[in-house]
């Protein structure tokens, strides 16, 4: 058997596109000095999280960390996917949201559809909440083929900072390939659809982020619906705490979101909060406020998808089959470029960037990667 070449990466930065990368690509990764200058160096509890997600769904592939944690070698294995029995506690330190993208791009080509249960925190400020994703994400990948059969994410339970107790129960289906997109019209906004959800506070925190919502965008859309999700006992979690999440459709099948979450810590009390405590929260009607302008903000930016899944959106025009994908985005966000870069160097694959003069937006044109899925055979 011959020695393993490694390929020899610096730091932690987009740890969790380098892993996802490196599997679907099966080129077994070096990375030195994480965090090594650090107060506290190497990998986080978030990231040995997601390379125990990683070990659960794959078969074969090799974990090695050292004693300081500032180097790892990764061996890729087979994407096996399937009925997960044991949850995976997702940890405190990172939103549930962390582990979605790269678990499910990852998983469209394993052998069996996967269902998983994934426990920790379903909003926090970080990351996206498990409602954008389940609203913004899902619909991503159907455009890009992946059938809507199997493909589900469901909240049993919410789970705030700091103390998390969220739970999510997440099935995919596989694809044999991904289907190759022409995407550059966003359309018009003809509807607009959110959740409020408000966890061991009082339900009255969702009517006022609902009526400061309403205020805003009723004068712009006529049809608007936001859903609320009041969570008690259990299903609450282990911190209080209340948010809202905005989905925007348009007429060419877009998706644009924003999101917000606030939450206090506390004790191991259940009693509600105390009038002190509550008014260290932050006001629903300024959170309300500020993921509408927040949304409204995205869907200025004219682009197929907000800033936040411009990285999703990459991804999958590279694992697309060898033809042509043509997309439109809004001004590049900071994850997006990191994802063109990653993309480049573990797939060889570069997208041709050209600004529009006449707004912020930027098209880009890639042929795809000709990711196949081997295990799943066209009939």
């Amino acid at each position: 058997m011959g020695k393993t070449a490694y390929k020899r990466l610096l730091g932690s930065q987009s740890f969790r596109q380098r892993l996802l990368l490196a599997t679907l690509s099966s080129t077994p990764i070096l990375i030195e000095d994480i965090r090594a200058d650090e107060t506290w160096p190497g990998l986080r509890d978030h990231e040995i999280s997601l390379l125990r997600l990683f070990e659960t769904v794959c078969d074969d592939c090799h974990v090695e960390i050292n004693e300081t944690g500032t180097k790892l070698k990764y061996k890729p294995g087979t994407i096996i996917g399937g009925r997960q029995h044991r949850a995976h506690n997702c940890g405190v330190s990172r939103a549930i949201g962390y582990f979605l993208e790269p678990l499910t791009v990852l998983c469209l080509f394993a052998k069996q559809p996967l269902t998983i249960r994934l426990k920790g925190i379903t909003n926090d400020s970080k990351d996206p909440s498990v409602d954008t994703f389940k609203s913004t994400a899902l619909p991503i990948l159907k455009r890009f083929g992946v059938p809507s059969e199997g493909l589900e994410l469901k909240v049993e339970s919410r789970g705030l900072p700091p103390n998390g107790g969220g739970e999510v129960i997440l099935s995919l289906p596989v694809v044999q390939s991904l289907a190759a997109v022409s995407w550059i019209d966003e359309g018009f906004v003809k509807k607009i659809r959110g959740t409020t959800f408000s966890t061991r506070v009082s339900v009255q925190f969702e009517n006022s982020m609902i009526k400061a919502t309403r205020g805003i965008i009723n004068p712009l859309v006529s049809d608007v619906h936001i859903f609320s999700d009041h969570r008690s006992g259990p299903q609450a979690g282990n911190s209080p705490g209340f948010g809202i999440s905005l989905v925007a459709e348009t007429t060419s099948g877009c998706f644009i979101s924003a999101d917000t979450a606030v939450s206090q810590a506390r004790d191991d009390d259940t009693s509600s909060l105390a009038d002190d405590a509550k008014r260290d929260l932050m006001p629903p009607e300024d959170i309300g406020v500020g993921t509408t302008n927040a949304l409204l903000g995205e869907i200025a930016q004219s682009g197929v998808v907000d800033s936040a899944h411009q990285g999703l959106l990459f991804l999958l025009c590279a694992l697309c089959p060898q033809d042509v994908s043509k997309v439109r985005v809004g001004k590049l966000s900071r994850y997006g470029v990191e994802t063109l870069r990653n993309i480049r160097d573990f797939l060889n694959l570069k997208f041709i960037i050209k600004p529009e003069p006449n707004s912020q937006s930027v098209f880009l044109k890639c042929v795809g990667y000709g990711m196949k899925n081997l295990s799943r055979k066209v009939s």
